[in-house]
């Protein structure tokens, strides 16, 4: 597999470099870059910044907050974390979705560690998680990236996730070191986390037989500047963030779904939909469709019926979207 490289641990332009990869540089064939963020907090696409993170940690500790363009929960990244992704056309999602955490986990296999697929999107070794990955759809493009847990800090990583009433808070420390496993700890040959990534690319590279994609000097100044315009602006880290009157909220195998909503004169007004849920589309054209839509069930579920829920949350169906928004 082609490689590509970007040496930035900036949490903001490495967002942008992911965008790059997906909308502007997809050949046939997948492509893969290997990377590494300073202390930060990603959130998925469709998550409520505030009610995610620990916002006072964060800012006593530096870390950075950024929200990502693909879905699924927040994640904590340190310089002992690497991060993998891989993107290309395709012409069937459905068969190449897996197909892509399948290399990352073949590849780990190569380095003797014994990596399987679990749950919707986490790989796990030993039954502890090393990994979690998301998914975006553009055009005929799919691109997937994810985590890999090399020496994560994982008492900050504790602390940075911890909010009132998160599962992470109730759970504690001592219950996230039982769930999760540092690379570090079942690959002894593997000094530190560079090496892991030269380990890593010259597996997935085909020990280099696959060359290298140049990314110019103006393509890398374009990802800069998108990084500082959009994905490190308040509007897109801050604002996404929904505020609403009514909220529903239910767990799918999608992932956990909140529906923001206001209502007026009997009718959706606005509608925002936040939460950990993977899908191939992103929920903003769905929720613009039900704007306007009178809020009683017959009405909710034809609009639904003619939208595709399905590729919105994964496997989840007009009924089960209906009787969320409402319970």
């Amino acid at each position: 597999m082609r490689y590509v490289r970007n040496p930035s641990t900036d949490v903001y332009y490495n967002m942008a470099f992911d965008a790059f990869c997906l909308e502007e540089l997809a050949p046939d064939e997948p492509v893969f870059c290997l990377w590494q963020n300073a202390p930060s907090v990603i959130i998925g696409r469709n998550q409520n910044a505030l009610g995610e993170v620990n916002m006072p940690y964060l800012e006593a500790h530096g870390i950075r907050l950024a929200r990502r363009v693909t879905g699924g929960g927040a994640v904590y990244h340190d310089l002992g974390n690497l991060n993998y992704t891989i993107t290309g056309r395709s012409a069937d999602l459905q068969r190449d979705y897996p197909g892509y955490p399948t290399l990352i986990i073949d590849a780990l296999r190569s380095l003797g560690v014994e990596a399987a697929l679990s749950g919707r999107n986490d790989i796990r070794v030993r039954g502890r998680k090393v990994s979690g990955y998301a998914k975006r759809v553009w055009k005929d493009r799919l691109m997937v990236h994810g985590t890999l847990m090399y020496d994560v800090d994982l008492d900050a990583l504790t602390q940075a996730l911890s909010v009132p009433g998160s599962k992470l808070q109730a759970a504690g420390i001592g219950s996230v070191r039982s769930r999760v496993c540092n690379l570090r700890d079942v690959l002894p040959g593997i000094p530190d986390v560079r090496a892991l990534a030269a380990a890593l690319e010259d597996i997935l590279s085909r020990h280099r037989a696959d060359a290298e994609v140049p990314v110019t000097d103006a393509q890398r100044a374009a990802v800069q500047q998108r990084a500082q315009q959009l994905f490190a602006s308040w509007d897109w880290v801050i604002g996404r963030s929904p505020q609403s009157a009514i909220v529903r909220k239910g767990r799918y195998a999608c992932g956990t779904i909140e529906a923001h909503l206001t209502t007026a004169h009997g009718r959706i007004a606005a509608l925002h939909f936040a939460g950990d849920f993977i899908g191939d589309r992103p929920a903003e054209a769905l929720a613009d469709a039900l704007t306007g839509c009178p809020y009683e069930r017959t009405a909710v579920l034809s609009t639904l019926h003619t939208l595709a829920v399905e590729e919105t949350f994964d496997h989840l169906t007009p009924e089960e979207l209906t009787t969320l928004l409402l319970l």
